[in-house]
């Protein structure tokens, strides 16, 4: 049960992460967009369907999911740039999936809202330097601080965690989340 829950293992952050990790982590989350593509086109609507244990989400309401947090780890980082003491917007996951949207619209749109901010979440990390990364939040509802660092291995780990949920709701061994970097 743990491996489907946690198909790439829990989330851990480390206390720090070196420029060349974070490098490494802007790489993986560059091919990310490529990886969903390869996996989802041409899947049956039987397919989209499929859910990786029983209860879970579908490959439909998992693709519209990793679009719509990707989006608001996007605007999590903004808000963190240009707020004082910034406290992580929360939503209700399992009610989000619950909508029309998530439950029946194509997931064409929500693969080309991921790959057009994952861009620009690349750029934007890219641009910052050592102390603006070093900023933090406040996530209520892992009741931690976050530097932006660790949001931004957050967010990667969270596109890799949906990655390997669809792999096994296809019936594929999921990929091993590994970044490496020369640290």
């Amino acid at each position: 049960m743990e491996h489907q829950q946690y198909p790439i293992g829990r989330f851990q952050p480390k206390s720090d992460y070196t420029r060349p990790e974070i490098l490494a982590l802007l790489q993986w989350l560059e091919q990310a967009p490529a990886r969903y593509e390869e996996l989802l086109t041409c899947l049956s609507e039987t397919d989209l369907a499929q859910t990786y244990r029983p209860g879970s989400w579908t490959v439909r309401q998992l693709t519209h999911h990793v679009a719509d947090i990707h989006s608001l780890n996007f605007l999590r980082f903004k808000k963190a740039l240009t707020e004082l003491n910034y406290e992580a917007t929360l939503i209700q996951m399992n009610d989000w999936a619950a909508l029309p949207d998530s439950e029946q619209a194509p997931i064409q749109g929500s693969l080309l809202v991921f790959k057009g901010v994952n861009q620009r979440l690349i750029y934007l990390v890219n641009g910052l330097d050592e102390s603006t990364l070093g900023k933090t939040i406040y996530h209520p509802a892992r009741q931690i601080n976050l530097s932006l660092k660790q949001l931004f291995y957050m967010a990667t780990w969270h596109v890799a965690h949906h990655f390997g949920h669809i792999e096994l709701a296809l019936g594929k061994q999921p990929q091993e989340f590994k970044v490496n970097s020369d640290s």
